[in-house]
């Protein structure tokens, strides 16, 4: 038999390593992690991509620099970053879209739509 004295190191040890873990595991997870940004703002977009948006988002100034439009394009693994005066085009364009009419593509041509 072990002397208590000994026990009581030993789980004192088990203690110790438990809350090691679990503070490297707190360290290592994902959400403490870099949030991902758009680093630059495009001010062009090309036609196709305009047909295969699929939706987009507004980044704000916050943990990223600048303010940009997130836009998530069918095929495209990774999100194109816009300029946010685009939003308003957008959101016509996804009204279009329901209704079959094609006016915001043309209003687009000259400002931020560049042809193929």
């Amino acid at each position: 038999m072990l002397p208590p004295h000994t026990c009581s190191a030993i789980m004192d040890v088990k203690i110790v390593f438990l809350i090691v873990c679990l503070c490297a595991l707190a360290i290592t997870s994902t959400e403490a992690g870099i949030p991902r940004c758009c680093m630059t703002a495009n001010k062009k977009i090309k036609r196709y991509m305009l047909k295969n948006i699929q939706r987009w988002e507004m980044q704000e100034i916050g943990a990223c620099d600048i303010r940009a439009l997130v836009v998530f394009v069918k095929g495209f693994k990774r999100p194109l970053c816009v300029d946010p005066r685009l939003k308003p085009y957008l959101e016509e364009l996804l009204k279009e879209k329901k209704s079959g009419t094609k006016n915001v593509l043309l209003q687009m041509s000259g400002y931020h739509v560049s042809h193929i």
